[in-house]
């Protein structure tokens, strides 16, 4: 088996200014390094490129510069061993592989946000018309250099138009802990490309250890403004993603029991979610103020 070029017994007893560096060699020298990983910060590079990826582990969020085709057997191997970590997102073109070993704080995060849409679904009596797909994988439509595939938190669209095997979700939920809100960005854009602008609705949470808060953020597209004479082919170009809802949340521990501050209520549009109109007695989503209480006590109770 090809070593890893930073020993094992150096992961876990990193300095803080210094991660250790893991260049990937193997498909089996990779399961090792998951499975002993102890430490906050891991650098993940494959042999021959420089050493700017990186591990985060509090979430715990890889990064992993793979080829296809070792990215095709690190799949295989992970179906075989059955193992729960998910990939995050591969781009086959710059040849990174992003995977996810969720925490209980990571799980929550966006769980209880999307249980929360799904209770009004049941309530207003339209979750039968509602697929939840939850870490179901998606790939994207193979290119040059091979096939993007994304696995989101929890995903979700329409019985009907989306509910088959092949589909695309309407709305996707992802969390992060450790992973910066910066690389959520690059996770909401992926999304919205990979699925040719199938998805309409991507909810980004995260919580910030250091702020001690907890950020929502809703992110739909529309189209991009074109100056007079200008034109565009592709429909990359005419649509850019918009954030619609900055939602920031925070505890307030002078009060018994602790309470929390939420700026605003969420509110989820019917027609990007069903991809029709309301019928009668259909509106919006609105998670209201007390309900996004609600799923912060949830969230700080595994903090």
């Amino acid at each position: 088996m090809a070593s890893i070029a930073s020993s094992k017994a150096s992961v876990g007893s990193k300095q803080e200014d210094e991660p250790p560096i893991i260049q990937f060699t193997t498909v089996q020298d990779l399961f090792d390094v998951i499975n002993s990983t102890t430490s906050d910060f891991l650098t993940v590079t494959r042999i021959g490129l420089p050493s700017w990826s990186h591990v985060m582990v509090s979430t715990r969020l890889i990064r992993v510069d793979v080829s296809p085709h070792h990215f095709a057997q690190i799949e295989r191997e992970r179906d075989r061993r059955r193992r729960r970590f998910r990939f995050r997102r591969y781009d086959s073109n710059s040849q990174v592989l992003f995977i996810t070993l969720a925490t209980h704080l990571y799980e929550t995060l966006h769980l209880e946000i999307y249980y929360k849409y799904t209770a009004q679904l049941v309530r207003s009596g339209q979750d039968e018309s509602w697929s939840s797909m939850g870490k179901a994988t998606f790939r994207a439509q193979p290119g040059p250099h091979g096939q993007d595939i994304g696995e989101g938190d929890s995903t979700g669209g329409p019985a009907l138009e989306r509910g088959g095997k092949h589909a695309w979700p309407t709305l996707v939920v992802e969390a992060a802990e450790s992973e910066p809100l910066d690389e959520l960005h690059n996770d909401m854009r992926w999304w919205f490309s990979a699925s040719d602008h199938q998805v309409q609705i991507i909810l980004l949470a995260k919580f910030d250890h250091a702020r001690g808060d907890l950020t929502l953020e809703k992110w739909e597209e529309e189209p991009r403004s074109i100056r007079p004479g200008a034109t565009t082919t592709r429909q990359s170009d005419a649509i850019r993603p918009v954030l619609r809802q900055h939602i920031t949340i925070t505890q307030d521990t002078t009060t018994d029991p602790a309470s929390y501050h939420v700026t605003e209520a969420l509110v989820l549009g019917f027609r990007l979610l069903f991809l029709r109109d309301p019928g009668p007695g259909e509106r919006d989503f609105v998670l209201s103020i007390q309900e996004l209480e609600k799923y912060a006590k949830r969230v700080w109770a595994v903090v």
